[in-house]
């Protein structure tokens, strides 16, 4: 039996999970690490910590599995996208890690925009210049830590710095590079064009791989620190939602997945470039290889009922506790009591601005219609629905792509509702169903491992013998035209409300 083991760096922590061949899963072990805001809007991480942490969690899994590690044929690296790691020319960290989620680099995202072109950078890149993007962090450190700057030798990702501790290897692979904002995304290859216009030097650069191929071995020295066997292999692995897409058996045209965490994500597979020239969505290289995905990004789906329940549900918070069940359970029943449109009630989920498919950072959320009818109730299935209906406008984008699925497999906090999930394939008119495996980006990576290293002929044939679905929720047509009729004024309301969102932010 072999084995292979998927490490998936998130932004609380690290998750390390070994799986036999089949896909079970043998041992998992889970670390976290602290998140540095040096300043509002500012999120950083010390790359050292990722390291730690890596080796304490494969660690802990072969001490659990009770194997011989030399029967792990291979490792897949997952995690967070678009964070900015930078080293000397002896492979030391000069700062701590620039985040995904560090918003400083508005004034970078305009520079690069009017030096590449807002058509061609999409063109080339596939995506708009982006705050959460790598290329605008380069830019920032260059201009605001030039002695940094100037000894930098080494320009990497998160997920790549656990390779090269791995294996000495300074390399990455195209779905996570494609998030730079410096690849070219058609061609699955660094940009000359667009790294001449900005002047950033290819060879800070790592050597590009697709997912599933070999990139190095690991060392005598991380053998002896973590009990892996030396010379196991390390394929190049996926940027997190790449990875969860293969976790997940996201591989043919036809199929997607939605995520409902803090953060609201469609994430469909393409078999040819896709690109919206308003770059409302993002086009990304798959970790299939000669494939695309198409992926949209709402900045507080989970995230607006989590503000919700951490502000005003004090009391479900108790009645949880004591019928110990998860609170969101008890905003579920709450919510099934009102009726489709809340009473008439909508809401935006703008609570932190928004990305997909309205890239305004401006825009704030909005309950319109509130009333002195209105209770706590009604409030929560509006939250709801509103997210609901910022996925239908992706979704959408999506269709003006000729991007289509037969159906959307439901992962994430909100996926396990069964409430929201029926009330997605309402609204989306498309078939929900349940992932089984909850390890989607590690188990996406070691299958990964296994194709790099001989275990499976191809991606696409493993996740079809390891991958299994569960219930499904079929789309209502009654339901679904009640639902519509409500998202027509859902449409409406952002347009009306664009000057004045930019006005808000002007005050004082």
């Amino acid at each position: 039996m072999k084995y292979l083991m998927g490490i998936d760096l998130g932004t609380s922590g690290m998750k390390t999970v070994l799986f036999d061949e089949t896909g079970k899963k043998i041992s998992l072990a889970t670390a976290e690490y602290p998140l540095k805001q040096p300043q509002n809007g500012w999120a950083e991480q010390d790359p050292n910590h990722w390291w730690k942490a890596c080796i304490a969690t494969v660690s802990e899994v072969i001490n659990k599995s009770n194997i011989d590690s030399s029967n792990i044929a291979g490792i897949g690296l997952s995690g967070q996208m678009h964070g900015l790691v930078l080293l000397d020319e002896c492979g030391e960290v000069l700062r701590d890690s620039i985040l995904w989620c560090d918003g400083r680099t508005t004034v970078e995202c305009e520079e690069i925009t009017n030096l590449v072109g807002p058509e061609k950078l999409i063109e080339i890149t596939a995506n708009p210049a982006l705050p959460g993007f790598t290329a605008g962090k380069i830019l920032w450190v260059r201009k605001n830590e030039p002695e940094i700057y100037a000894k930098t030798r080494h320009i990497l990702l998160p997920k790549d710095y656990l390779r090269y501790k791995l294996t000495g290897i300074f390399a990455t692979e195209v779905s996570d590079a494609s998030g730079m904002n410096l690849l070219d995304v058609t061609k699955r290859q660094w940009s000359k064009e667009v790294l001449d216009i900005l002047d950033i030097d290819e060879s800070l650069l790592a050597k590009m791989y697709e997912s599933y191929e070999i990139t190095g071995k690991v060392t005598h020295e991380v053998a002896e620190l973590t009990g892996l066997a030396v010379d196991t292999l390390v394929v190049g692995g996926a940027g997190d939602n790449a990875a969860a897409a293969i976790g997940t058996g996201v591989v043919k045209d036809g199929s997607a997945f939605i995520t409902l965490g803090t953060s609201g994500v469609i994430f469909a597979h393409s078999s040819r470039v896709t690109i919206d020239p308003q770059g409302r969505v993002h086009t990304f290289c798959s970790a299939v290889p000669g494939a695309w995905t198409v992926m949209s990004c709402t900045l507080s789906a989970g995230g607006s009922l989590q503000w919700y329940r951490n502000n005003f549900c004090e009391k479900e918070e108790l009645i949880a506790q004591e019928k110990e069940v998860d609170v969101y359970e008890i905003l579920d029943d709450m919510a099934k009591e009102v009726p489709i449109g809340s009473n008439r009630l909508l809401f935006l989920p703008y609570l932190m601005g928004e990305r997909s498919p309205i890239l305004n950072a401006e825009a704030r959320g909005v309950f319109f219609g509130l009333s002195g009818m209105h209770q706590q109730k009604h409030l929560i299935r509006s939250l709801v629905e509103g997210v609901s209906f910022s996925q239908r406008q992706c979704l959408d984008v999506f269709k003006e792509m000729a991007v289509s699925f037969e159906e959307i497999i439901a992962t994430g906090g909100g996926g396990k509702s069964s409430f929201w999930r029926q009330m997605l394939a309402d609204v989306l008119n498309c078939p929900i169903v349940t992932g089984v495996d909850s390890e989607g980006p590690a188990l996406g990576v070691a299958i990964l491992a296994g194709v790099g290293a001989g275990v499976y002929q191809d991606v696409e044939s493993a996740c079809e013998m390891i991958i299994q679905k569960g219930d499904i929720q079929l789309p209502n047509k009654d339901n679904q035209e009640v639902y519509m009729s409500y998202y027509a004024l859902y449409q409406k309301l952002y347009k009306q409300l664009v000057e004045p969102f930019s006005a808000l932010a002007s005050l004082k």
